[in-house]
């Protein structure tokens, strides 16, 4: 080889070396540019569905303790009362449920507070579990009484499915009312033909209708407890305010 090629060879090498540097730091930087989107992304997302399903007014106005829409533990004459708006698909009002429903179960037994749950359709965008859990919830209640609902309304919970699902059939929901205590023969039907669609719209019109933004939404004796950064947290000061 010529001492002309060789440093034609040489140059080649060079430039397909700088090229090759080139692209592979061009393809760094579209990786931290696209992180940093990403991550921007996952906080800008967090913020909606947590905004979403967190109620961030102070402007609500319910009804008071003894809804028709509601299952109530606790008597009429304690010094507390505290409302409770929850999606049975929503996260975190499971995590509420979990945080919060030995201690609700021992002071509604002790008297010192009047629980009433509301269960309405709220993420209808997610599909129709959320309907069609409240519809069973409802069924129960009106076939069952309120022992058995109450215990329903915890297996929901303790199943809860995630929001994107796979969600429970009509036949798992009248499986465990049946678990709660419920005859078959009262909801197994009833929850397959939705006979408590109505009864959800009309709870669901109602929640609406007091100005509520999000789920769970919790008030205690007519105004809404935000005490907390977390539901966890909301929870530990809210039995605390109880005691």
């Amino acid at each position: 080889m010529s001492k002309k090629n060789r440093t034609n060879d040489r140059a080649s090498r060079a430039a397909a070396a700088l090229a090759e540097q080139e692209r592979q730091e061009k393809r760094r930087r579209n990786l931290m540019v696209g992180g940093v989107v990403g991550v921007i992304l996952v906080i800008i997302l967090g913020g909606y569905f947590i905004s979403r399903s967190l109620d961030s007014t102070t402007d609500v106005d319910a009804p008071s303790a003894g809804s028709e829409f509601g299952l109530t533990i606790g008597p009429d004459d304690a010094p507390n009362k505290v409302v409770i708006y929850e999606d049975f698909l929503c996260p975190y009002c499971g995590d509420l449920e979990a945080a919060s429903r030995d201690d609700f179960t021992q002071l509604a037994a002790d008297g010192k507070v009047q629980v009433e749950y509301r269960p309405f359709n709220w993420l209808s965008s997610l599909g129709d579990y959320s309907a069609r859990s409240a519809g069973a919830f409802s069924i129960v209640l009106d076939k069952s009484g309120a022992d058995v609902a109450k215990r329903f309304h915890d297996l929901l919970y303790e199943n809860q499915p995630e929001e994107k699902g796979p969600f429970p059939s009509d036949d798992d929901l009248a499986d465990l009312a049946v678990e709660a205590g419920a005859k078959d023969a009262d909801v197994r039907e009833a929850i397959s033909n939705n006979d408590g669609a109505d009864w959800v719209e009309r709870a669901t019109k109602s929640a609406v209708d007091t100005g509520l933004q999000g789920t769970p939404t919790v008030l205690l004796n007519g105004e809404v407890f935000q005490d907390g950064r977390t539901v966890e947290d909301i929870a530990k000061n809210l039995i605390a305010k109880l005691q």
